[in-house]
């Protein structure tokens, strides 16, 4: 029996902050090491989705239709330019679906549900989740091993950061005792500003805080214009290195004690 994948749901309620350019560009970045890797859009807006070319037309199943039983996670499947990562889409439809699931007695459980009978043969699972804690980033924090928190260097951000744990822990105590929070990721990282440091090195006094940082890129923001993960946008661009450089720590990460350390992607 293949291992079950290690799933990570990739959060923070505040807007703007890079959740989405990191659930795309680290699921691309972990297929480029030649790990399976499954993008969920847990996002109405679609945006990881056309963020790996999948435009909303070509979408015959998507998230929604898992959450409300029409289709298995493995009918909604959708093969992806990068080699080895695939993508479950979302679409606007997806918006109903905290309507239609808010009396459902399994409503908190209903991603974790359609997510572990489907994923075997993936090695990591990147869920996307919308910018609020609302039913759909419950579902993917119940559904997810781990949480991956998306942050820029700004004076909310450690406000916005203190509701979010208190949300995972809730998560804990109610329905997911082993979610964990594996590291903060600075993104759109501006090291010319002083705010900058003062908000890493405050971020860094109270919680694990990845090495690899996120710069401001522009080809970070034009990527998803195109369709594409930067690294097929433009591999040798500093917000491609960057998210290659995060996808070896979290690899390093779950290395297996005593094996060798992966060769760099």
């Amino acid at each position: 029996m293949a291992p079950s994948p290690l799933i990570y749901a990739v959060a923070n309620q505040k807007g703007g902050v890079g959740k989405t350019t990191t659930s795309v560009n680290l699921a691309a970045s972990l297929a480029a090491a030649e790990k399976r890797t499954l993008l969920v859009d847990c996002d109405p807006q679609g945006n990881a989705s056309s963020g790996v070319g999948v435009r909303r037309p070509n979408i015959e199943r998507s998230l929604y239709d898992v959450l409300i039983g029409r289709s298995t996670l493995r009918e909604s499947v959708i093969s992806t330019s990068v080699p080895r990562l695939d993508v479950v889409p979302a679409t606007q439809d997806l918006v109903a679906a905290e309507i239609e699931l808010v009396d459902a007695p399994d409503r908190a459980t209903k991603l974790r549900d359609a997510l572990r009978p489907h994923v075997a043969g993936y090695e990591y699972v990147i869920l996307d989740c919308p910018p609020s804690l609302g039913l759909l980033t419950l579902n993917a924090l119940v559904a997810a091993d781990r949480v991956l928190v998306p942050l820029q260097c700004e004076y909310y951000a450690l406000e916005g950061l203190t509701y979010l744990m208190a949300t995972i822990d809730r998560v804990k105590a109610a329905f997911n005792p082993d979610l964990g929070v594996e590291g903060i990721v600075l993104t759109m990282y501006d090291g010319r500003t002083s705010l900058t440091h003062q908000v890493a090195d405050e971020v860094k006094g109270h919680f694990k805080v990845f090495d690899s940082i996120i710069p401001r890129n522009v080809k970070l923001s034009e990527a998803p214009s195109h369709g594409k993960p930067v690294l097929l946008y433009d591999a040798s661009s500093k917000g491609a290195q960057g998210y290659l450089s995060l996808a070896r720590e979290i690899l390093d990460v779950n290395r297996p004690k005593g094996k060798a350390a992966r060769p760099r992607p």
